[in-house]
């Protein structure tokens, strides 16, 4: 430990000089700047809906913004949900699960649909939407650790949903194009099939999509009404063709790759027939010649199904395009998804109309032979798949992008900024174009698809939740344009997309909920505190909700005895120089309430006061200690400390004790830029000036030893348990913690200022050793040790009058008794020279006259005669002293009884204040670390 001496930790206002006004300049340029994820959370104004005047924004022609409802919602939402399910898979679902479960599972899909697109809604038209989509969406209401692990699982969804799109796009391709494809001949030549065939056609389609993606999305969102245009023909003129084709038995042929059906060549089709509905409307579970003939269940064509309907977010994921965002995405997504559902109703109503079962479940592409022209399918499959696959991988880019510009993973994805050419991320298309890559690899569509609708699900479920959460915090500022929600939705929504996300793969859903976990974690850890802080986060608003309802019901008129635990406020001069007693007392508060307070100088109308509470909340974040801090302005120190100890805490949770470091003339030592410190920094540096300036070796303090000693006694009035720390500047944790001559924890449980013999069994000892044993909870290698001091006291036993030499052995069982019903294991240590040592003994009895606190006969002393008390009085306390530094070699912490001051009605009390923190003085003196302790209440039980 080290042999400096003690800094100073009392309650000294530091004058106000240059370094608060450059504080407050460098505060305000940190807040006045307006960090971007503080604009886009303001709300969005009646006056101006897309809100580019009042927040100063770009205008939309300006700033990229070129996109419609029409143009940049609906249609894509429309493609995306259309996808490869359309002309692909409703077939496979009707067939196996029948019209019945078909007509379940799209209103059990689109329910959760609606009422997520209620939450997408809602936290959309409560601010300005920038580019991410839901990403945005979830972090800046989540906050950054959900936002940024919901954000990067919603990315790999929109990579897998890709994939999927890719590979019903490649299944399409092979069965025109192929082996026995519809348009190719007997004797025509024909592309190869097989695995890795297909992987590199799957390729190639990756390929095209990379390069639509680098020459922009704007020429995407462009041509995406086209496309929908296209694909709504196809759909149109399937309806029409079941409607006129007739029964055959020679059109559909068994897929190639259909094994299990190498008896027949083609597969029956009946037309419009009442018999076929009868048939079709139960389940009739069979194999999916795709997946190695796996058996199909609901939880599979579930899967499948909401894999295909999950581009409600393709929308806003176009975010950063939209002209009004706010207005776009609820609209253009709510028409998308009326649309969709209308148009999958009739399409699988017309399917159990006309085609049998077995057809629907041996021959995924039954709707090309059907077709009255089978082009028209063959562009349906081929321009849904290739938008669907282009507008996820567009949408997985512009996540990633966002991902990089708020540095959630720190300067990981920097590359992703840099590669970013006329505001097109190439890099993080080709990013996305990589892991799409890799998914192909898996081949099966069905497989691809119930992995994506899990990750899909669990975006969906972190959007309910977001809006859940804000719409219980009741926070004022949440005001959204869309009114058709409530937390009701977003409860169904969360539940049944938690619920759904098990049914189709508990293997999948406990993977990806394990990984956002992780996720969580990771960030909570590792991400920039600063992103957190310009976003705020939904877990603040939930705390201070449910914190607000459990204070109210904390009564402190149903304290007990049993359940006290300190609560602590530590009064500090300047953090620089009592970094070691603010560690060690955030161990002392044994999980109880801990504020660490400061008083400045001055008036209210200084300015820069205000934001000194950054740098306190700063210096906590350094310390990594869990406490309040409290600042207040005061006109002398003394009456701020009453404002402290009067106002901090709140409700039932208020300081019990009050900790002050000791008063002397040392100079303080600055921890901050000290070499050997461990609590070295520059960060509370600004330039040549010190935030936190302590008072330098021979500058006089601010306030004189009488208002200390008056600071005391208001603690005592106002039934306070006080605490005096000196010597602290010598504690060093890690050298207790490892070293193996530290040893103690001692308890001097004697009132060297008037010692008796019942002195360790009043409140303040019992006070001290409460105190002794918390901290060799922390310490669990170190003992107690607590030592008995004995008197010349007369005491009587019974009916025989004894000296106190004679009561060695009774007050060592006492004390032992005690120490047993109060549980506290602790070596008793005796010490005899308050009883053997006469001159001791006499020096003792001038300190008790001198400090009498109603004592008026020291008034009619000679200055020669006060003079020699006091000089007495000294050499009783350097003796004490001697006492105490003996035993102290091996002591890690010495706890030592504190007398009660003098009380400022005295008259001569500006003389004995100073006598008596001189006395102090000499008491503790080359100790080891210190606490004197005076306690007022009652902090142990023997009852259960």
């Amino acid at each position: 430990m080290s042999n400096s001496r003690d800094q100073e930790t009392a309650p000294i206002a530091a004058p106000r000089n240059g370094s608060a006004s450059n504080m407050f300049r460098s505060f305000g340029s940190l807040f006045g700047a307006g960090g971007g994820g503080a604009d886009t959370a303001r709300p969005v104004t009646p006056q101006s809906s897309d809100g580019y005047v009042e927040f100063g924004m770009q205008d939309p022609e300006r700033s990229g913004r070129t996109l419609g409802t029409f143009a940049g919602v609906f249609s894509p939402v429309a493609l995306s949900m259309f996808s490869a399910l359309v002309f692909i898979r409703v077939g496979y679902i009707v067939g196996n699960a029948g019209l019945y479960v078909t007509f379940l599972q799209f209103l059990i899909a689109y329910a959760i649909l609606l009422f997520t697109v209620a939450s997408v809604c809602a936290i959309s038209t409560n601010g300005a939407v920038e580019g991410g989509g839901v990403y945005f969406m979830i972090s800046r209401t989540l906050g950054l650790e959900f936002g940024g692990s919901i954000g990067t699982l919603f990315f790999f969804a929109n990579v897998v949903g890709c994939a999927m799109a890719i590979s019903g796009c490649t299944e399409g391709v092979m069965d025109n194009f192929g082996p026995g494809g519809h348009f190719i001949h007997e004797a025509s030549s024909h592309l190869p099939d097989g695995k890795w065939w297909r992987f590199l056609v799957s390729s190639l389609i990756n390929t095209c999509m990379l390069l639509v993606c680098l020459v922009g999305a704007a020429l995407f969102a462009k041509t995406s009404v086209l496309i929908l245009g296209t694909v709504t023909v196809c759909l149109f003129a399937t309806y029409i063709s079941f409607l006129a084709k007739g029964a055959t038995n020679d059109t559909i042929p068994v897929p190639v790759e259909n094994t299990k059906m190498n008896w027949t060549k083609f597969l029956n089709y009946t037309g419009l027939s009442s018999d076929t509905l009868r048939e079709n409307l139960d389940s009739h579970y069979g194999t999916d010649y795709t997946s190695n003939d796996k058996n199909v269940d609901f939880s599979t064509t579930f899967g499948v199904l909401f894999a295909g309907v999950t581009g409600i977010m393709a929308g806003a994921n176009m975010s950063g395009e939209l002209k009004s965002p706010s207005k776009s995405i609820p609209w253009g997504t709510l028409s998308a998804v009326c649309f969709t559902f209308v148009s999958y109703i009739i399409l699988s109503f017309l399917m159990s109309c006309t085609t049998p079962y077995q057809t629907m479940q041996n021959n995924y592409l039954f709707l090309m032979p059907v077709n009255l022209w089978p082009p028209f399918t063959a562009i349906g499959i081929l321009t849904a798949t290739f938008s669907t696959g282009l507008s996820n991988l567009i949408g997985s880019s512009r996540i990633l992008e966002a991902l990089s510009k708020d540095q959630v993973f720190g300067s990981l994805l920097n590359f992703v900024l840099h590669g970013t050419w006329k505001g097109n991320p190439i890099c993080a298309v080709f990013v996305s174009w990589v892991l799409v890559e890799c998914i192909l690899l898996i081949g099966s569509f069905n497989i691809i698809a119930q992995i994506n609708s899990v990750l899909f699900m669990l975006s969906y479920l972190a959007t309910n939740l977001a809006c859940l959460g804000i719409e219980l915090t009741g926070a004022p500022n949440f005001r959204p344009l869309f009114k058709y929600f409530t937390w009701h939705t977003c409860l169904v929504g969360l539940l049944g997309t938690l619920i759904m996300m098990f049914v189709i793969n508990p293997i999948y859903a406990s993977s990806c909920i394990i990984l956002c976990l992780i996720l969580v974690i990771a960030l909570h850890l590792f991400s920039p505190a600063t992103q957190a802080a310009q976003w705020g986060s939904i877990s603040q608003a939930l705390m201070f909700h449910q914190v607000r309802k459990y204070l109210l019901m904390l009564d402190p008129r149903k304290d007990h005895v049993k359940f006290w635990r300190p609560q602590i406020l530590l009064l500090v001069s300047s953090p620089r120089s009592c970094c070691p007693l603010v560690d060690f007392v955030n161990d002392l508060k044994k999980s109880g309430l801990y504020i660490i307070g400061h008083v400045k100088l001055g008036d209210c109308n200084a300015v820069e006061d205000a934001v000194e509470n950054q740098l306190w909340w700063s210096f906590l974040d350094h310390m990594r200690v869990k406490a309040f801090t409290e600042v207040t302005i005061s006109r002398s120190i003394r009456e701020g400390v009453q404002h402290l100890i009067r106002l901090s805490g709140i409700g039932a949770m208020k300081p019990n004790t009050i900790i002050l470091g000791f008063y002397d003339n040392e100079a303080p030592k600055d921890f901050f830029q000290n070499g050997t410190s461990p609590y070295k920094t520059d960060g509370f540096n600004e330039g040549d000036i010190q935030n936190f300036p302590i008072r330098r070796d021979g500058e006089s303090k601010h306030f004189e030893v009488q208002e200390y000693v008056q600071i005391l006694c208001d603690t005592l009035r106002m039934k306070k348990n006080l605490c005096l720390c000196r010597n602290f500047q010598r504690l060093d944790k890690n050298f207790i913690t490892i070293s193996k001559h530290v040893k103690y924890i001692d308890v001097w449980p004697i009132n060297v200022f008037n010692p008796t013999s019942g002195d360790p069994f009043d409140m303040v000892s019992l006070f001290m050793m409460q105190l002794a044993v918390i901290m060799l909870a922390k310490w669990k290698h170190l003992r107690v040790r607590i030592f008995l001091c004995e008197t010349n006291e007369e005491r009587t036993v019974g009916t025989f009058e004894t000296q106190a030499p004679q009561m060695d052995i009774f007050s060592k069982l006492k004390l032992e008794q005690s120490l047993k019903e109060l549980r506290i294991n602790a070596d008793i240590i005796e010490i005899q020279e308050w009883s053997r040592d006469t001159e001791f003994t006499r020096h003792a009895r001038i300190l008790r006259q001198f400090t009498a606190q109603a004592d008026e006969a020291l008034l009619d002393d000679g200055d020669e005669i006060a003079e020699d008390k006091f000089n007495r009085s000294l050499l009783y306390m350097q003796r004490v002293n001697q006492v105490i530094r003996d035993r102290s070699d091996q002591t890690a912490l010495s706890f030592i009884y504190l007398a009660a001051p003098p009380k400022p009605t005295l008259p001569d009390f500006n003389d004995r204040s100073a006598s008596y923190v001189e006395l102090l003085t000499e008491l503790t003196a080359e100790l080891p670390p210190t606490i004197l302790v005076h306690g007022v209440s009652t902090v142990t039980s023997t009852t259960l």
